[in-house]
């Protein structure tokens, strides 16, 4: 064992520690955030708008401060970008993320010298979790790739701004500099598929022990690994054994990758955005992910069924149930305040908080009032291929509200890599997966207001070229898993 995994071990042990002590304390945990975030946030212009002097508690904060999406927070968010000081947070953001909008345009989430740390801990915390948990330590002597946007860096007012991922870059520590791949000139490359090439040429004759992206592009990688090295991408890479993802489910890939890989390998789920950092897998035997309570963050959840209701009731970490789908709402140190993300999460454990991700507040399907999530359909597909032969590439859902023929239906769009024997079946079987855990949709079958679900094989690379032709190849973007219109159905 080296000295640097040996040194790795006690550092794991000490950060699991100090986790451990917030963990425990969940509501006075956050209790804490909040007060911290509105006393530091009182002379900015938002502060003094939404009257922070005056707020004592989380009450006062709902009854000031409306739930907000980037649209409506733009006013201020204009202002940052423009170089005014004291904006929605003392002073002036470090750097902005750059995201893409949908009505807004661009998006540039500010990220300050109070939040840009918690980014970079989450993330070191997480594997060093891993490693206070297995005991597996060895991986920190090989070599590590992140597959990631680029750290060129634009600049704005003064105020640097890039990728998320790109601005992450910058702060790798030094103790991983020597181990970390691809190169600065190959990440700098802009273009998604020169990228990945250029990464397969540089890192097929290394030993890559962790690797580490949004599971849609790290599979585009493995499958040039493969086609360039003619063996699985585990016996190209012997020592590979740990991959750390974020952005989408894994469990939709797993089989694909499984296969790819030759092997299984363990896996650590991250739940970044460039909003914040806000969980990470912290059990390989536990469901879900620990929910990071003492990040600079305050957590306020919203019932996605009543989230477009005129006042809905705002939960804090002590109020929430297991099982229930939630709007995730944050307030940060980035001067982000009562912000709906978009992301809906569900609670696995309350002793830890752990939760996943269970869609999009804006990505469902309810054409018809089945309230289809994208858990749900992630889930169906997964039992559906469940002791099959059956490999999914990608796959999206839309429904089909007025067919030629026949009664509507929710169309699936599959990209496969080993195919069912029988489609029809194979549609059954996700569709009774479906009608088992959505009452709403199993409800509209039996009422014959909706048919079975049809599914609509799309070509090899079929979602890769949809990706690209709309601009979004690579980096931290990803396909939405399903769609209340046929924006992108009707583009494949």
């Amino acid at each position: 064992m080296s000295i640097k995994s040996i040194a790795a071990k006690i550092f794991a042990k000490i950060i699991h520690n100090k986790t451990q002590k917030w963990a425990s304390k969940p509501v006075e945990t956050q209790q804490k955030v909040f007060n911290d975030l509105i006393r530091q946030a009182e002379r900015t212009q938002f502060g003094k708008d939404h009257n922070f002097e005056n707020i004592k508690t989380v009450q006062d904060f709902a009854n000031q401060v409306p739930i907000r999406d980037y649209e409506a927070l733009k006013l201020y968010v204009d202002k940052v970008v423009k170089g005014e000081e004291n904006i929605l947070w003392s002073g002036k953001p470090i750097y902005f993320a750059k995201t893409s909008g949908t009505t807004s345009g661009a998006k540039y989430i500010p990220l300050t010298k109070e939040s840009m740390p918690f980014h970079i801990e989450a993330a070191r915390n997480a594997i060093l979790n891993y490693i206070h948990e297995t005991g597996k330590a060895d991986f920190v002597d090989g070599k590590m790739i992140f597959l990631q946007g680029s750290p060129i860096l634009e600049e704005k007012n003064g105020i640097k701004l890039g990728r998320l991922s790109g601005i992450v870059a910058h702060f790798v520590p030094k103790y991983l500099q020597k181990n970390r791949m691809p190169s600065w000139e190959t990440n700098c490359i802009d273009d998604w598929e020169t990228k990945v090439d250029a990464i397969v040429e540089e890192t097929i004759n290394e030993d890559m022990a962790v690797i580490s992206g949004i599971p849609s592009w790290v599979q585009m990688y493995f499958e040039k690994l493969h086609q360039k090295g003619v063996k699985p991408v585990g016996e190209i890479f012997k020592n590979f054994n740990l991959f750390i993802y974020g952005g989408v489910n894994y469990e939709p890939y797993r089989a694909k990758f499984e296969n790819l890989i030759g092997r299984k390998v363990d896996a650590i789920e991250l739940f970044p955005a460039s909003e914040g950092f806000f969980a990470y897998q912290d059990s390989q035997k536990e469901k879900g992910m620990l929910l990071l309570l003492n990040s600079g963050i305050f957590y306020e959840f919203v019932k996605s069924e009543e989230f477009f209701t005129e006042k809905p009731k705002r939960y804090t970490i002590g109020e929430v149930e297991l099982n229930v789908n939630y709007v995730l709402i944050i307030s940060t140190n980035a001067g982000l305040w009562a912000y709906n993300i978009g992301d809906t999460v569900q609670f696995t454990s309350l002793k830890p908080y752990r939760v996943i991700v269970s869609g999009r507040i804006k990505h469902y399907i309810s054409a018809f009032g089945e309230h289809v999530i994208g858990k749900e359909v992630e889930s169906a597909l997964q039992k559906a291929m469940k002791n099959t032969n059956v490999r999914v590439n990608e796959f999206t859902v839309a429904p089909q509200i007025a067919p030629q023929i026949g009664l509507p239906y929710h169309e699936w769009f599959i990209e496969f890599e080993n195919e069912p024997n029988n489609l029809d079946e194979f549609a059954l079987a996700i569709d009774n997966a479906m009608r088992q855990q959505n009452m709403y949709y199993d409800d509209l079958i039996v009422g014959k207001v909706l048919r079975t679900l049809i599914i609509t094989k799309v070509s090899k690379n079929g979602f890769q070229e949809y990706m690209k032709s709309i601009g979004k190849l690579g980096g931290q973007n990803k396909l939405p898993r399903l769609s209340n219109d046929r924006t992108i159905a009707d583009k494949l």
